[in-house]
């Protein structure tokens, strides 16, 4: 998937100014700022068939105000009936399976091989037909994943109905349904991914789902060593800025800064990282009531966010 905007710093409205997450790939490398290869090769949730479905617990087919008044139908031996709708909640379920499986269309110039090279190589265990389905599913979950991420991640689901047990897939559920804000499932098919695969590269973004879900401290339990090592320079950024931002959801605004100020805030770095990164200290900054500071850092990351990946401008005009 695309180049990833990383995770939600900042602190009041979990905030850091990106208009929109991707949580998708990085380019051609397959790696992420923050973690995850989801391997769509281009930019990169429905609600997950885990939750209710239509007709499901209702005897009467979804029909309102049967029977109402009127005499129980009963069989020829003389029990019950279900007056022919007995079985059709289990076939609105399995309808809405299907849905599931057949996914969102792909267009006819949609290709496997558009898939990155590691992507396909995690899809060799599966038939080539079945791997084939898979990949182009995942494609179309990338190139939608920063404009429609809903579909995005019916795309990702698709994939998943075919190939549960793949990590790659489960990652690319992860990241799709992160980029359309369904964090509990995020996290757990980040989760699920990551026993599959061992990968720790998905912790800035599960931390950060942690966050979103109203669980700052389990967002600063992913904040260790291990994972540390795991990761990438911009992936550390990434991690360090959720962790600001857990910070400051506890009430610890010096803290954040004192955490923020570790990285390279003076980094010469033209990558999307560094915005990210001086966007959320700017904002702890004003957090913190030190404002001239904050519109000083602010004039900083319109400096290096030629992609406009902030709302640094529009900060700017508020506080002038």
């Amino acid at each position: 998937m695309s180049e990833q905007k990383g995770p939600r710093g900042g602190g009041a409205g979990r905030g850091d100014g990106r208009r929109g997450s991707t949580g998708g790939r990085g380019g051609s490398s397959g790696r992420p700022g923050a973690g995850g290869r989801s391997g769509s090769g281009g930019r990169g949730r429905d609600e997950s068939p885990r939750g209710g479905r239509p007709g499901q617990g209702r005897s009467d087919g979804g029909r309102r105000g049967d029977g109402a008044g009127r005499p129980e139908r009963r069989d020829t031996r003389g029990r019950p009936g279900t007056g022919g709708t007995g079985r059709r909640p289990e076939r609105e379920e399995r309808t809405v399976d299907q849905v599931v499986y057949d996914g969102p269309p792909i267009p006819d110039d949609v290709s496997a091989k558009d898939l990155d090279r590691y992507a396909r190589d995690q899809l060799q265990n599966l038939p080539a037909k079945l791997a084939d389905r898979v990949a182009r599913h995942l494609v179309m979950a990338g190139l939608l994943v920063a404009t429609d991420p809903e579909t995005a991640y019916k795309h990702a689901l698709a994939a998943r109905a075919r190939a549960q047990r793949n990590g790659l897939v489960r990652e690319a559920c992860g990241e799709t349904a992160y980029a359309a804000g369904k964090f509990a499932e995020a996290l757990s098919e980040l989760r699920a991914a990551r026993r599959m695969n061992g990968q720790l590269l998905y912790a800035p973004m599960m931390a950060d789902c942690e966050r979103a879900l109203g669980r700052p401290e389990k967002a600063l339990a992913y904040d260790t060593p291990d994972i540390r090592a795991a990761l990438d320079d911009a992936g550390g950024v990434e991690l360090t800025i959720v962790v600001a931002g857990a910070r400051r959801d506890l009430g610890q605004v010096d803290a954040a800064l004192r955490l923020l100020e570790t990285e390279s805030l003076n980094s010469k770095n033209r990558s999307e990282w560094v915005a990210r990164l001086r966007y959320a200290y700017a904002d702890t900054l004003l957090a913190a009531g030190r404002q001239e500071e904050a519109v000083e850092w602010f004039h900083r990351v319109v400096a290096v966010d030629g992609n406009k990946i902030t709302d640094a401008e529009e900060r700017l005009s508020a506080l002038s």
